[in-house]
Order: C-alpha cells, then structure tokens, then sequence
C-alpha cells in the first residue's frame, strides 16, 4: 500500500483495499503487541496531540499506539490557534515540528484546512461530521468476532444515526461490502447525499445500505452499536432525544431479536448504561431515566465486546501510523 505520507481525515479518502490492509495489518499489530515484541519502527518521530474537544479512549489510543512504536509525543490542549494566531498558521508551524499531527476538534472543514496548510500527515482524532479511527478498530472488531465473510455480515446502527460515529460506521461497512442497517427516527437518518453515495458503494463492493424506523431489523444482526443520545455541544437537547429514541434503546430484548447467539453489541464509549456519572445522575433526576442508549446488563453481560473495542483503536491506529509515516 503506497500510503506513507497521506492523512486519515475520513474513510471516503480511502479505497476498500487500503481499508481492509489496515486492518490486516492491526490484526498483525495486535499479536505482536500481546507476545511482548516492540520493533520500534517509529523512533525518531513526533506527534503533537492538538485537541479542541475532551477525550479518553481515542487519546490514549493515539498515545499509546506512538509509544509502542517509539515516536514521541507532545499534548498541545491549550494554544493560540483561533486566538491570536490563524487555524492556517498554527498548522504550518506544527508542520514545520512534528512529523505528524491528531487533531480532535468541531467541523470537519477546519480540520481539512488545517491539514492543507501544514505538509505532514494529520489524523482525524473525531470532528463533528467523522470519526474514522473509531470506525476502523469497529470494523476490525466486528471481523475478529464472526467467521462470516465481509459481504455477509450484517452490522445495525441504533440510534442518532447522522452523528460522526454513525457516518464513519456506515462508510466502513460500505467500502468493505458488508450489510449496514440504521434504525432510527428519519429526522436523525444521515445526510441525504452522504447516504446515497454509501448505498453505491456498499453494492459495487457487494454489500448493503438499509435506513430504517423498524426495531425489528435488527433480526439478522451480528454486531448491534449504538452511542451516546446527545455529542458533545448538544447538552441542550436530552429532552428531546429522549423523546425521540427512547424506543431505540439496545436492551436485552433487542438484543436477543436478532435471532444470533453470536451477536455482539458495541459502543464508542463513554457510555450511559447506569447512573454512576454526574450525566446519568442529572438525567435520571430530571426525566426518571436510569439507563440511556444501552441497558446495563447488556453494556456489561455476554453480548458486549466494549473494551476489546476499545482496545482495538490502539492498534488500528498504530496500523494507521505505521502506514502512513515509514
């Protein structure tokens, strides 16, 4: 794969093949890591983390990832960028820094801004249209858990289904040919555009692309996602979400729809399954709700694979480091 040098700013940059080199290569990565070996292979590089919205589990990835492979790594969570020094300024002086740069911020088309002006690859850590690191370690959980081929897998989507995480989902699952289903109220379905563009490439790559009110599609499924009702900046609006996907909660009767015994159930985290954050506490005080987009005993029983998720952004993010700056 001839990828050294390029950015990962969304998967509709990148071909089904690149993609599914990626995680070839995360998979490898990942039994390397457990056997104890390290070859270092990124020493001598920096990466500066430039992050405008909090983060755990993508964060660490990113860190970790680095540091496995020897690169070093700087945290520029406060700046002058948009301050008192231009996005197309800052990105040229990091540029002149480090050899690559993870950027986790708000509209995409800042991050392409800054990607055009600063000459080494930049990495979308999340923005409010992408997320597509998280969608590759999604996509190699999903293949590590079933013994299906990409085109007869079927993955569903419950919830706000045009938010970053949900994109990205859809777009993998396009470019790999797999069956991707969305349940969700049509006010939360994705963007129009993007939508029709994936349901093309999801049939030339021999799968699927389904929109859809219907709780009963999720017969069939061998992964069920879901994510957080309200991202980050739309704290005003839990009323209404709460209105409108109440009935979308995964919960253990959706669970067991799907008719598969080997389905999994998956989440970007964080997650509100209880009522052990100030978020959840807040929300069952004002509207009576213990539990969110996921019941409990399903975010903690035998169907979850949470953390190997999470545990797998650090290794498709090193596939992705790895291929893009040796």
């Amino acid at each position: 794969m001839k990828l050294t040098g390029k950015s990962f700013l969304t998967l509709l940059d990148y071909e089904p093949g690149d993609i599914r080199y990626l995680i070839e290569s995360a998979k490898a990565l990942k039994e390397k890591k457990h056997s104890g070996k390290r070859d270092e292979l990124l020493r001598g590089k920096n990466l500066v983390m430039f992050f405008m919205k909090t983060s755990t589990c993508i964060r660490c990835a990113f860190e970790v990832a680095a540091y496995d492979e020897g690169a070093k790594v700087v945290d520029l969570t406060n700046s002058q960028a948009g301050v008192k020094e231009s996005i197309a300024d800052t990105a040229k002086l990091l540029g002149r820094m480090f050899d690559g740069i993870v950027y986790r911020g708000f509209k995409q088309k800042n991050l392409e801004h800054f990607a055009v002006n600063c000459g080494v690859p930049v990495y979308n850590a999340l923005t409010d249209e992408y997320h597509p690191a998280q969608a590759l370690a999604d996509a190699f959980t999903i293949i590590e858990n079933t013994n299906k081929n990409t085109n007869e897998i079927k993955v569903v989507y419950m919830g706000d289904a045009r938010n970053n995480v949900a994109n990205s989902l859809m777009i993998i699952c396009a470019k790999l040919g797999m069956n991707y289903t969305a349940i969700a109220p049509k006010s939360l379905f994705p963007d129009e555009a993007l939508s029709q563009a994936m349901k093309g490439e999801a049939i030339r790559n021999g799968g699927s692309i389904t929109l859809t009110e219907d709780i009963g599609e999720v017969a069939g499924a061998d992964a069920v996602y879901t994510d957080v009702w309200v991202s980050l900046g739309e704290e005003d609006k839990f009323e209404e979400r709460i209105r409108l996907l109440n009935k979308y909660q995964v919960n253990e009767k959706i669970m067991e729809m799907t008719g598969n015994e080997r389905a999994i159930f998956m989440h970007c985290l964080p997650a509100f399954h209880d009522r052990n954050t100030s978020v959840g506490r807040e929300v069952y005080e004002k509207y009576g709700l213990k539990e969110m987009e996921v019941t409990d005993g399903v975010f903690t029983g035998k169907y979850s694979r949470v953390y190997d998720q999470a545990e797998n952004c650090i290794h498709a993010v090193k596939a992705v480091l790895l291929a893009t700056l040796i």
